[in-house]
C-alpha cells in the first residue's frame, strides 16, 4: 500500500478532523472525514478505506463500537484510536478489540507520522504477501492439486483433456500420491461434474459384499437382504464411479465388471432385471497392473477397457519442487483448523522436508505436518515437531549412514541446540566434557562457527 492509502478521521470535534484532515493531505494520503460512527459506516460502505482514525469518546456510538462494527464489514481495515490521558486504559482495552494502535491529545504529528509509516509498511507486505500467494495458487494448483513440477504440470494437462471427454481413464502410482484427488478432478472438469461422483474402496470389501455394493441387492437374496439396495452404479448414474484398488478385484468380479462397461446394463445381486446405467469409470491402482496381467490375475481385455487413457501419478520423491508448496498448504490447513498462529518452517525443517524421501508421499507429508502443528508449541515448525517419537521418520532419515556419521551429525545438532556450551552438550549426549573435546577433535567439526563456551 502506498502514500495513496484512503484515510478515514472520525471525530465529532470540528476542529480535530480539519486540522488532522489538512496533515494528512499535506503528508500525501487521501483522506475523508465524518463527526460520528455512524456516519463513518455510511463512508465505509462506498469507499475502500485503508487506515482509521477513530476518537474513542463520541456522542451515540462510542469508538470501540464503531470499530467493532468498521471490522465486521472490512476485517481487514486498521484503526488507531485518539484518545485522552486519563482514557488510556480504555485504549488499551481497545487494542484488544482490534486496534491497530493509539494516539493520545493533544497528539505529536511526527508520532503518528511514524505510526503511519510503520502501518502502510505492514499493509504492503500484508497485500503483497496475498498478491504472491494468489500469483503461486494461479499458477501451481489446479483443482487442488498443487503442481509446480514438471510431471505433475503434465498430469494436469492430461486431467484438462480428459475431462472433457467419457473415456474409461486409469490412474496408477503408489499408496498416498493423490489418486482419488485426480479422480474427483476429472469428474469436477467433466459435463458430469452436477451428478454423482461416487467412490469405492475393492480392496475394503469380501468379493460377496463387494458384488453387492457395486451392483445391489433384491430382497432376500441373500442372508441379511432384508430390502432391495441400489449398487454404486445405480447411485452414480450420470455421474463417475471411481473404482480404487481395481487390482485386488477378484476374477468373478472382474467378469462382471468387464459387462457392464461394454453392455451398459447389469443385473442386481438375487435379481433378473436388467438395469440400465451411464456413468464414467474411473479406476485406480498402486499395483503393477500390466504386471497381474502377465501373471493372468487381471484379464487383459478388462484392462484395456479400463485403460482407454492412463495417467501415471509420480511418487514425492520424483516432484521435490511441489513439497514446499504442499508444506505451506497443509500448514496453513492445520493452523486453521486448530487455532494456532503457526506460520513457516525453520529453514532446518524446511531443509529436512526436502531432503526426505517420504515414502507414504503426499498423504504422510499431510499427516507429518498435521501432527506438528499439533503439538508444537512455537510460532515456527522445528525438524523436532516433524520427527519427534515418529520413529519411521528417525529410521528413514538415517538409514545409509554409517554409525560415526550419524554420530557426528548428532554431536553438531547438539551443540547448536547448546548455543555451544560444552558442559551442557556434554551433559545432554550423557557423556564426559574431556570425551566430548576428544570426539569433537576426532570428526574434525568445524565448533567456530557456534560460538563454543
Amino acid at each position: 500500500m502506498s502514500r495513496e492509502a484512503n484515510i478515514l478521521v472520525v471525530d465529532d470535534e470540528a476542529i480535530v478532523r480539519e486540522s488532522l484532515c489538512d496533515w494528512l493531505n499535506d503528508a500525501g494520503y487521501h483522506v475523508f472525514t465524518a463527526e460520528s460512527g455512524s456516519q463513518a459506516l455510511e463512508i465505509l460502505e462506498e469507499e475502500q478505506i485503508g487506515i482509521i482514525i477513530s476518537d474513542l469518546v463520541m456522542p451515540g456510538m462510542d469508538g470501540i463500537e464503531f470499530m467493532k462494527k468498521a471490522k465486521e464489514m472490512n476485517p481487514v481495515v486498521n484503526v488507531i484510536i485518539i484518545t485522552a490521558f486519563a482514557s488510556i486504559p480504555t485504549a488499551i482495552s481497545a487494542m484488544r478489540e482490534g486496534a491497530y494502535d493509539y494516539i493520545e491529545k493533544p497528539f505529536c504529528p511526527e508520532r503518528l507520522a511514524i505510526l503511519l509509516e510503520k502501518l502502510v509498511e505492514h499493509q504492503g507486505l500484508v497485500e503483497e504477501n496475498i498478491s504472491l500467494h494468489k500469483k503461486l495458487k494461479e499458477r501451481y494448483e489446479f483443482e487442488n492439486i498443487t503442481a509446480k513440477s514438471p510431471k505433475m504440470q503434465q498430469v494436469v494437462e492430461i486431467i484438462k483433456v480428459v475431462a472433457r471427454s467419457n473415456a474409461t481413464v486409469l490412474i496408477t502410482g503408489e499408496s498416498g500420491t493423490g489418486k482419488e484427488l485426480v479422480a474427483r478432478s476429472i469428474h469436477s472438469q467433466s459435463h458430469r461434474r452436477s451428478k454423482p461422483f461416487v467412490a469405492v474402496n475393492c480392496v475394503a470389501l469380501p468379493e460377496s459384499l463387494l458384488e453387492s455394493e457395486l451392483f445391489g441387492h433384491e430382497k432376500g437374496s441373500f442372508t441379511g437382504a432384508y430390502a432391495q439396495k441400489k449398487g454404486k452404479f445405480e447411485v452414480a448414474n450420470k455421474g463417475t464411479l471411481f473404482l480404487d484398488e481395481i487390482g485386488d478385484m477378484s476374477a468373478n468380479i472382474q467378469g462382471h465388471l468387464l459387462r457392464v462397461l461394454e453392455e451398459k446394463e447389469f443385473t442386481r445381486v438375487g435379481g433378473n432385471e436388467l438395469v440400465k446405467t451411464d456413468v464414467r469409470v474411473v479406476s485406480a491402482t498402486n499395483k503393477d497392473i500390466k504386471r497381474a496381467v502377465t501373471d493372468e490375475t487381471f484379464r487383459e481385455d478388462l484392462y484395456y477397457r479400463l485403460n482407454v487413457v492412463s495417467i501415471d501419478l509420480p511418487p514425492l520423491r520424483e516432484r521435490k519442487e511441489d513439497i514446499p508448496l504442499l508444506a505451506q498448504y497443509f500448514l496453513e490447513k492445520f493452523a486453521t483448523e486448530n487455532q494456532k498462529e503457526i506460520t513457516e518452517y525453520s529453514p532446518k525443517a524446511t531443509d529436512f522436508l526436502l531432503k526426505y524421501e517420504w515414502p507414504g508421499n503426499v498423504r504422510e507429508l499431510e499427516n507429518a505436518i498435521e501432527r506438528a502443528v499439533i503439538l508444537s508449541k512455537n510460532a515456527c515448525i522445528e525438524v523436532g515437531d516433524l520427527v519427534q517419537e515418529n520413529s519411521q521418520l528417525v529410521r528413514v532419515t538415517l538409514a545409509g549412514k554409517s554409525l560415526d556419521e550419524v554420530e557426528k551429525n548428532h554431536i553438531l545438532h547438539v551443540l547448536t541446540e547448546t548455543n555451544g556450551n560444552y558442559s551442557e552438550a556434554a551433559a545432554v549426549l550423557g557423556i564426559a566434557r574431556m570425551t566430548l573435546y576428544n570426539k569433537i577433535k576426532a570428526y574434525g567439526l568445524d565448533v567456530k562457527k557456534i560460538g563454543t563456551r
